[in-house]
This record gives C-alpha cells, structure tokens and sequence, in this order.
C-alpha cells in the first residue's frame, strides 16, 4: 500500500488507537463481569471466535501503556481537535485508560483488607509489558505512588526494567528474585507478566508471605487453584 504523507500517519495513529480501543473495551467487560457474575476470559474467547473481531488484544489487565499505544491516541485526539474533527471515542479511551491505571491501587487496597498503612508489599514486574525494560506509561507508576501515598512499603522485582524503574520510582526495595520480593511481605501484586513469575513454586510464595494474599492484574493463575492453595486470591473479571 502506497499513500501520500497524511494518509500514513493516519494509518498509523488510527490502528493504534483500534487497539487501544479493544483494550479499553475488554477492561470495562472485565469490570461488568465482575458485577454479574460472568468469567471475561470466557466473554474474550467468545467474542474473538467472532472473525470480525479477532481473538488480539483483548485479554484484561490493569490498562495499556508503552511507547505506541499512549503517545498515538494523544495525537490522533489532539489532530482530530486541532481540525475540528473530534474523536470522541478515543478522547473517552485516554480517559478511561488513565483512570484504570489509577484503580488497580484501589483493588490491592481492598484485597489487603481496606487498608495498607503500614503494610508491606511485594510487587512483580514493572515495565509496562513482558520481555523488555520499557517503563514509559507502565501500569506500575501509577499504582505503586498510589499505594506508598496510602503507606504502604514496596519490595519490587523485574527481570529487566529496575535499572530504569530507579530512575522514576523513590522508596522502593528493588529485589534480586520474586521471591526475595515477597519474603516478609504482605501481600504479593502481579503487574507484569514476565513468564518466570508463571512458573512459580507457590508453596514457597506461600510460607514466604506473612498474608496469604495474591492480587493477579493479569490473570496468570487459575483462581480455583490458587484457593486449593490456600491463598486469598483476586484477579480480573473473574469470579
């Protein structure tokens, strides 16, 4: 495919946006699911069987972030305005997107019970996606500040983005393995799906927390395995 200028950037923009769209979409399922009683991993495979819709981008979590997906929604909404052209459903997008990185703080808090004043906690993963130490919108930032502003102590493990998580995060214990993360902690929050933290031996995770406690915003676990296990465990969009 050929075009002149415009047309590419707004190819561009426009898949970025579509997106970041069906992310923001999947999310709200997530939260209705949680409501009525509904699985939205379930509601996902359901409506991905659909050719039209297509199985991508579409599995729940705490909100996009990266270097595409955040910087291209703001600039198709701010082309869309600057030619009087609005854009709203990705105006709304941006906003709802914002505002989910932000309530992930608000579903560790009450999974902890309701308060984490005084508590420790154990977070694995930072950088905004797996297999790379790009932090820039990273959930993370958002939701760590969030839960240090409620008082809450956090020990942090990523495979490759502490280096960089350093230079944007102050009081955090940056730890050396998952489980240095989570020895003493309270509770342990799942931001990044590194596939290291699938593998985990969850017997250990267990006798290491003082709090059985696991909060998965990326639905890694089963739910009916981590209750077998014994822990007090939440995750996305799923009962």
């Amino acid at each position: 495919l050929f075009t002149e200028r415009r047309t590419s950037e707004l190819i561009k923009y426009a898949a970025n946006a579509f997106l970041a769209v069906k992310i923001t979409f999947i999310n709200e399922m997530a939260d209705l699911c949680e409501k009525v009683g509904a699985n939205v991993q379930d509601v996902s495979k359901g409506i991905g069987l659909d050719n039209r819709i297509g199985r991508k981008f579409l599995h729940a979590g705490p909100g996009y972030g990266g270097s595409c997906f955040p910087k291209d929604t703001l600039a198709l909404t701010k082309t869309a305005n600057d030619h009087g052209s609005p854009v709203r459903i990705v105006d709304t997008v941006v906003q709802v997107n914002e505002a989910r990185k932000k309530a992930m703080a608000d579903r560790v808090i009450q999974a902890a019970g309701g308060d984490v004043k005084g508590k420790t906690i154990g977070v694995l993963g930072l950088a905004f996606k797996p297999n790379t130490d790009d932090m820039r919108d990273a959930p993370s930032l958002d939701i760590i500040p969030a839960l240090q502003a409620a008082g809450a102590r956090i020990k942090a493990y990523d495979p490759e983005s502490m280096h960089e998580a350093g230079k944007l995060m102050s009081d955090v214990e940056f730890c050396d393995g998952p489980y240095h993360a989570v020895d003493g902690a309270d509770m342990m929050v799942l931001i990044t799906e590194w596939d290291q933290f699938r593998a985990l031996d969850f017997d250990r995770v267990k006798k290491l927390l003082k709090s059985p406690t696991v909060v998965d915003l990326r639905n890694v676990y089963q739910p009916a395995d981590m209750k077998r296990r014994g822990f007090n465990y939440a995750s996305i969009g799923r009962p």
